[in-house]
């Protein structure tokens, strides 16, 4: 995992979008509002935001907003991620659920981009942040 800059990190564009979708974050429980997007093999971007619900365990991730609504519209291979929170200093990396739904549709090499609100980001592979994922094998 490198740490560097948003300009220089290769999605810039991504990591705007992921920022743009923040606004949008419904976070009453929390109070910890994050945004995402990520990249398709074709081309689009997505972009996603958590969203609470009193009942926790039915609140989603913006990570997992973002993937959803691109398979949801037929596509199925992302090559990048961006995440953004600006609250506080800590990078919002993805929570255990969130990294084994982008190992669905991500190769172990997929850019997963951090931002944490600073002008530096987490700039890592899949396979980092989750090895030895749990794959669906039909051979």
């Amino acid at each position: 995992m490198i740490k560097t800059s948003v300009e220089d990190c290769g999605y810039k564009a991504l990591a705007e979008k992921a920022k743009e979708a923040v606004e949008n974050a419904y976070c009453p429980y929390s109070g910890y509002r994050v945004g995402a997007a990520v990249l398709t093999e074709n081309g689009n971007i997505y972009t996603g935001c958590n969203i609470e619900n009193a009942s926790y365990g039915a609140s989603n991730c913006a990570e997992r907003t973002a993937v959803f609504k691109a398979v949801s519209e037929g596509e199925r291979r992302i090559m990048a991620v961006a995440i953004f929170t600006d609250e506080g200093n800590d990078a919002p990396f993805p929570c255990g659920i969130c990294r084994q739904v982008l190992s669905e549709f991500c190769e172990p090499d997929a850019a997963i981009i951090i931002y944490d609100g600073a002008d530096s980001v987490y700039n890592a592979e899949l396979a980092e942040l989750l090895p030895y994922s749990f794959q669906f094998n039909n051979e």
